[in-house]
């Protein structure tokens, strides 16, 4: 009766792992089928079935050909599965592969040592027989026989809690799961999987010796490990756990100081052209207000003769006029650097989505705006660039959908707020813990910043950031307090 309960926890546990397996790599990699709980079964089922084989396979002594012998099969069996079941395998799966063996021994052994705590209760039962508190053998042997199964139990419990709660807490620290990671990085969050489950390796070698023909336990001998063992296996646990979150924390750290770069030179750039804009557009004023005026003047002149040739004169000075009409600025929003990078983005469309509709006609600042000029050029630049994209991609999938640009802004007391809205595709990738969308570019270091640079920009004037999606339409909010940056510069 015994062996055919021991049987049934080995195939939970070989059920459970399975089961585990197919959440963690799931949570990490694509299937190569659409059906994902189709896929996901088969995986805990594949692992489960080939788990078992493995015991059987595997001698039953407790040697070191077990020990190696199990060490490549379980590594064989989870690389296979990755193979079998997921696409686009990378450097990521070796990192899952190592992590998710050495989470499941680490949470193995931990349990296994509050099981082999238990054992003595055996030791008193046999006590109480001495004594004379046990009066028949068969009731001793009803005893021990529960108390193994309530420790196999109570083991297996804990093992499931501890194993699935592990990486349960890996992958919600894993944000950026997309992360194209280098080899450096890959060691630096490989190294506590690494040692964690080589430390598992050794306690199995080590923890049942062989004394007069007979396994013991080596607690047995040295009792300092009932206590030792769990903890250094609960520093291993909590070393992968977060090791993973500082991982993400420095990839973190490291796209807003690129963020921070990429911004510091688009202010430096924004900074050294308003001053020639300002000087530029004032020129082109000053000069279309004297040539209209001179354009004006040649043609009262030309209407005082009537002859043919001054009516060929009349027509052409005529459409020469309307030609400085055309050098009226297109946007006017009350901000001369906001209207010349519309009239920039305007013709950046033009070459490349004809048919796109740019609307500023509610994009009006107050003359008393206290935000620089430059900041809000970030801002408008930063979100033109996104929703440009956008629409490219948009055309890409659907060629006579019609995309979109609208820009708007109000004031509500002393915050100004600034919407931009356009089409898209109506796909969002968003990810876990992410304030922003994903890029869908594949270079994630330097592209899907845009919005993190409108944010910094925002924060400067004690503002924020809002996005929304309804109907294949993209909405973009930012807030900013109507004052002066308390920031002089980008730090």
């Amino acid at each position: 009766m015994y062996d055919v309960i021991s049987l049934v926890f080995e195939i939970y546990y070989a059920a459970f792992c399975g089961y585990c397996l197919q959440y963690f790599y799931g949570s990490f990699l694509e299937y190569k089928r659409r059906e994902r709980r189709w896929n996901g079964l088969c995986v805990a089922v594949s692992y489960t079935v080939l788990r078992l084989c493995v015991n059987l396979v595997l001698p039953s002594d407790y040697g070191d050909i077990r020990t190696i012998g199990n060490l490549i099969l379980t590594f064989s069996i989870l690389t296979v599965i990755s193979l079998l079941f997921y696409k686009a395998v990378k450097a990521i799966t070796g990192y899952l592969v190592i992590t998710f063996m050495a989470v499941v021994q680490i949470s193995f052994f931990i349990a296994y040592n509050i099981y082999a705590m238990g054992t003595g209760l055996n030791k008193f039962w046999f006590w109480c027989m001495k004594k004379g508190y046990i009066a028949d053998e068969n009731v001793l042997v009803i005893i021990v026989w529960i108390t193994l199964i309530g420790l196999q139990l109570l083991m297996f419990v804990i093992f499931s809690i501890l194993c699935y709660r592990s990486l349960k807490k890996i992958i919600q620290s894993f944000r950026e799961k997309e992360y194209p990671i280098q080899r450096m990085e890959l060691l630096f969050i490989l190294a506590p999987s690494m040692a964690g489950y080589l430390i598992c390796v050794l306690l199995r070698v080590i923890v049942i010796t062989i004394e007069n023909g007979m396994p013991e336990l080596i607690y047995e001998k040295y009792p300092v490990l009932f206590f030792l063992v769990p903890a250094i296996l609960i520093l291993c646990l909590l070393t992968i756990i977060y090791g993973v979150k500082l991982f993400q924390d420095m990839i973190y750290l490291n796209r807003e100081r690129n963020s921070r770069a990429i911004l510091e030179k688009q202010v430096s750039s924004m900074q050294e052209q308003m001053a020639e804009m300002e000087h530029i557009h004032s020129g082109i004023r000053s000069m279309k207000h004297d040539m209209k005026n001179t354009l004006t003047v040649i043609i009262q002149l030309a209407d005082k003769n009537g002859n043919a040739e001054n009516t060929e004169l009349h027509a052409y000075l005529s459409e020469l006029n309307q030609t400085f009409d055309r050098l009226e600025i297109r946007f006017k929003t009350g901000n001369t650097v906001v209207d010349t990078l519309l009239g920039m983005k305007y013709h950046d469309i033009m070459r490349t989505i004809p048919d796109l509709q740019l609307s500023a006609d509610k994009l009006l600042f107050p003359e008393n705006l206290m935000i620089q000029s430059y900041d809000i050029s970030v801002i408008l630049g930063n979100a033109l660039d996104n929703a440009i994209e956008a629409c490219k991609k948009q055309k890409a999938a659907e060629q006579g959908s019609e995309t979109f640009i609208r820009l708007y802004s109000f004031s509500k007391r002393k915050m100004l707020f600034i919407r931009v809205e356009n089409s898209f595709d109506g796909e969002v990738i968003r990810r876990q813990g992410a304030e922003f969308p994903a890029t869908t570019k594949p270079d994630k270091k330097v592209h899907g910043i845009g919005l993190t640079n409108i944010k910094n920009t925002a924060e400067k004037y004690h503002g924020g950031v809002d996005w929304t999606v309804k109907n294949k339409v993209f909405t973009l909010t930012v807030m900013l307090k109507n004052e002066r940056s308390t920031q002089n510069e980008y730090q």
